[in-house]
């Protein structure tokens, strides 16, 4: 049985998918700052053995979000189905506009932080409202639910080890970028996880 979903939290999850993704699109993939988690582990299996992301990427992501269901329920699943099936199509709607920032593929720097706040504020909405655009969101909610742990120490845990593992085949001057911008936005998800919206008490 589907469990009633609050539109309220489908808008957030809507809103978050589309920060997401904008910034992924606009930032990250002009920049050439790598990433952690599921994507930075696809490219190493990918450079290393020859698999193809599609198919490690899709195993994976399969693999958590299981799991989330396991520990999280049916209603995590729903709220991630939104959230995952409308970050992939505003991504593909994204796609059919030239990127708007181009030149930040000669500012590192600047990607790594900008790119730091669209994940971060996008993937914070939704996993505040209790879902996942992606694998790497359901494993981090699952393992923080788990461990009792906050959920910007599970994603930087994770980030790190894929991280030290890309040292094999990517600079140290790229990857230290990457390891900024995955810090930043581990952050500033938890911050938005937790944050105290007001109240039409406290406004008043």
């Amino acid at each position: 049985m589907i469990p009633k979903l609050s539109p309220k939290r489908c808008i957030t999850a809507l809103i978050g998918s589309a920060i997401l993704s904008f910034g992924l699109y606009n930032v990250h993939s002009m920049s050439g700052v790598t990433e952690g988690g599921v994507l930075g582990l696809t490219l190493l299996l990918h450079h290393w053995f020859g698999i193809s992301p599609s198919v490690s990427g899709f195993i994976m992501n399969l693999l958590c979000y299981l799991l989330g269901f396991r520990l999280l329920g049916k209603e995590f699943i729903a709220y991630s189905v939104v959230a995952g099936g409308s970050f992939s199509i505003f991504y593909a709607i994204f796609e059919q506009f030239p990127p708007l920032w181009p030149q930040l593929a000669d500012t590192p720097l600047l990607a790594a932080i900008v790119g730091s706040l669209f994940v971060g504020i996008g993937v914070g909405l939704c996993v505040r409202i209790g879902s996942a655009p992606t694998g790497d969101d359901s494993l981090a909610l699952s393992l923080s639910s788990l461990l009792k742990v906050k959920i910007q120490w599970v994603y930087l845990a994770s980030d790190l080890i894929v991280l030290a593992l890309s040292i094999s085949y990517i600079p140290l001057g790229r990857l230290a970028y990457s390891l900024l911008t995955v810090i930043l936005s581990g952050q500033i998800i938890g911050f938005v996880q937790r944050a105290k919206l007001p109240t039409k008490e406290t406004i008043s």
